[in-house]
């Protein structure tokens, strides 16, 4: 148990952050379930080990440990998903179909489903830049990949993710005519 006055300081510092650490999670989980279970877990982590918190930012401390909790958790149940690195040729998503494209009516679903198909590495860093607003340094802070590494891996994600939305955007336009 904290003391109160450390209490007071977690509550300020770190539960601001609370919706960015469900989002992070949702984003590499990919199941809204897991990912409110998975953040709830990463949150209490952080209160349990909250006086080890030297300063700094509390966001990025708290994403890095949803980071690490939702690996751990992929670990447990998706040990694949980690150890396949992003490649064009093993990650192409099919074009979908007029049916498919029907369905997917609006531009956030069609986005979301780009977002999903990529790689966990690649979306986690998309998600972080992107929806979360982190620097590359802070990503890399929250990742622990290099920085480098971080920005051809943002690189990669956002010419992937122009290539399924352009070629959906394509395939309705010809399917229009």
């Amino acid at each position: 148990m904290l003391p109160a006055q450390d209490k007071t300081r977690f509550e300020q510092l770190v539960l601001p952050h609370v919706d960015a650490a469900v989002n992070l999670a949702r984003w590499l989980l990919r199941n809204p379930h897991d990912a409110e279970d998975v953040a709830q877990e990463a949150v209490l982590r952080a209160y349990r080990f909250f006086s080890g918190f030297r300063g700094g930012d509390a966001r990025a401390w708290l994403l890095q440990i949803v980071r690490n909790t939702c690996y751990t958790w992929l670990e447990k149940r998706a040990p694949a998903e980690l150890v396949t690195e992003f490649n064009e040729e093993l990650h192409q998503v099919p074009l979908p179909n007029p049916e498919t494209i029907a369905v997917q009516a609006s531009d956030r679903a069609k986005l979301k489903a780009a977002l999903e198909s990529l790689p966990v590495r690649a979306r986690e860093v998309i998600v972080l830049r992107e929806l979360e607003g982190c620097s590359y340094k802070k990503i890399s802070e929250v990742t622990g990949i290099p920085m480098g590494t971080v920005m051809s891996t943002l690189s990669r994600a956002r010419e992937k993710l122009a290539q399924i939305l352009g070629g959906n955007a394509a395939k309705e336009a010809s399917n229009e005519l």
